[in-house]
C-alpha cells in the first residue's frame, strides 16, 4: 500500500471518528467517511499496546495492509477508512485477517458490486 494512501494525522483520524459511521465484528472495528473528489481510498490502522509487543502489532498492521492491497480493485475509492484491531486478532493468520477485513467491507457496502460479482 502506498504511503499516500495512509491516514497518519491525528486530525484526520478524529474527523473520521466524529463524522463517519462504524461497524464491528469480533476481530476488527471499521470507521469510514465518504469524501467527495478523492481519487483513492485512504486507510488508517490502530493496534493497541494491549494486543502485544511491537513485533506483534507491526505484524498485524502488515497483514491488514496486505489484505487491503489484495482487495484494492474491489474497494470504493472515495472513502477514508480506519481499522482498529481487537484482542482476537493476535492469534489469527493472514488469511483469517483478510477474511475479516473482507467481511467488514462487505457489510459496510464499501466493496464495488460489479467487481465482487466478477470474482465469484
Amino acid at each position: 500500500m502506498k504511503k499516500a494512501w495512509r491516514i497518519k494525522k491525528n486530525s484526520d483520524f478524529q474527523k473520521v471518528f466524529k463524522k463517519g459511521a462504524s461497524f464491528a465484528n469480533r476481530q476488527l472495528v471499521i470507521y469510514y467517511l465518504h469524501k467527495d473528489q478523492q481519487e483513492h481510498y485512504r486507510v488508517g490502522l490502530s493496534v493497541s499496546k494491549k494486543i502485544g509487543n511491537a513485533v506483534v502489532r507491526n505484524q498485524i498492521k502488515r497483514y491488514i495492509r496486505q489484505a487491503f492491497l489484495e482487495l484494492d480493485v474491489m474497494i470504493k475509492q472515495e472513502y477514508d477508512i480506519i481499522i482498529i484491531a481487537r484482542q482476537p486478532v493476535k492469534s489469527m493468520d493472514f488469511h483469517q485477517i483478510k477474511k475479516s477485513v473482507n467481511h467488514l467491507l462487505y457489510k459496510t457496502k464499501l466493496l464495488e458490486e460489479q467487481d465482487r460479482m466478477k470474482r465469484k
